[in-house]
């Protein structure tokens, strides 16, 4: 069985999905510490050709506060929304699933949740349901009691737990685990090198990388099923195809 472990993050870019396709049982890492500038509660989409960074408002933004006990602000949220959406608005209302999309967004911003850690899940889960992307999820707080462990230990006991063979990493994480620790539980260690495929924005020079909030706009959800997510490589040895 292959396992991805990754903090859930607000409406993520492509590679997120691809490492989601590329396992069998994926766990929302929601009880880490909250990453101040990072990609849990904000993201990117394109306005006027150009990347627009939004955020999502959160109470008592501290990295010593797990992303699972971080708060959405509901006091600045609301105001934060519709001014979001008119952004959307603005940006998107000509590409050409504009409709579905701008609701598919509307709807998870309409669940009433006070966790950013839950909220960011629930646009994941969302997309995935859209693309017809199902895995078998687990919620990292909700199982393993296992805070006591840090890094690499951690995530050895998580696989131990859910009984992988095969665990899967993003190319951030080579630094972080070492192949010999995790064939000595007998545990294949792999790498996603993502495969971007470029796709038209209206008629500005591609951004990669954005939300996947510009990915289904601008596809068509076979297309993004079939031809942009599966489009990446797993690799096993640390080498410079990485870069």
């Amino acid at each position: 069985m292959t396992l991805a472990i990754m903090q859930p993050y607000l409406f993520p870019y492509l590679g997120y999905f691809q490492l989601i396709h590329a396992v069998d049982k994926f766990v929302f890492y929601d009880d880490v510490n909250f990453i101040k500038q990072g990609w849990i509660n904000r993201n990117r989409i394109l306005l006027n050709g150009a990347p627009h960074l939004f955020t999502v408002p959160v109470k008592q933004v501290s990295s010593f506060r797990n992303i699972c006990d971080t708060e959405v602000d509901d006091r600045r949220f609301l105001l934060w929304k519709r001014k979001f959406l008119a952004t959307i608005d603005q940006a998107y209302k000509k590409a050409p699933h504009f409709s579905p999309v701008r609701a598919l967004v509307e709807s998870v911003l309409a669940v009433d949740i006070n966790s950013i850690g839950e909220l960011s899940k629930v646009s994941v889960l969302a997309v995935c349901e859209y693309l017809a992307l199902q895995r078998d999820w687990v919620l990292g707080s909700a199982v393993f009691d296992n805070e006591s462990l840090r890094g690499e230990h951690r995530v050895l006991d998580i696989c131990l737990k859910v009984g992988a063979n095969t665990y899967v990493n993003l190319p951030g994480g080579r630094h972080l685990y070492t192949d010999e620790h995790f064939e000595g539980w007998g545990i294949s260690l792999k790498f996603l090198k993502s495969n971007i495929r470029s796709y038209h924005q209206f008629d500005h020079s591609f951004v990669e990388n954005l939300s996947i909030i510009d990915v289904l706009m601008f596809n068509d959800p076979g297309v993004i099923s079939e031809k942009l997510i599966p489009h990446y490589t797993l690799l096993s040895v640390l080498t410079s195809d990485y870069e």
